[in-house]
């Protein structure tokens, strides 16, 4: 009795080792189907710049970071005030620009004054 049941456990563990092996078998072709794609796509990318194409510093050395208060200018009313101004009719062509501030400063927020 105990002979036809070695068979089917001989034949089930026979089957996971095919599958098993189906499933590596997959993911090995994956994987190298993976590699030639990305060697494709580097050979289509430009190549990185040469040193002589890298930047440089200016002939004056290095430049500084200069931290600054900025103050907005102000935002112009239409002339009779009865109406806002578009992004078109403002100066600048809508973009806002800025002063520096007489009170260089900082404010602390969180500090406890307001």
């Amino acid at each position: 009795m105990n002979a036809p049941s070695m068979e089917v456990t001989a034949s089930s563990g026979t089957a996971v080792g095919v599958f098993t092996l189906a499933i590596g078998v997959i993911v090995v072709v994956a994987l190298i189907g993976a590699v030639r794609l990305g060697m494709r796509t580097r050979r289509r990318e430009s190549a990185p710049p040469r040193p002589e194409e890298q930047p440089r510093l200016p002939k004056s050395g290095p430049t500084r970071e200069i931290q600054e208060i900025r103050e907005p200018d102000e935002v112009p009313r239409a002339k009779d005030g009865s109406e806002r101004l578009t992004p078109h009719q403002l100066s600048g062509g809508g973009t806002s620009g800025s002063r520096r501030s007489e009170d260089q400063k900082r404010r602390r927020w969180g500090s406890g004054s307001v």
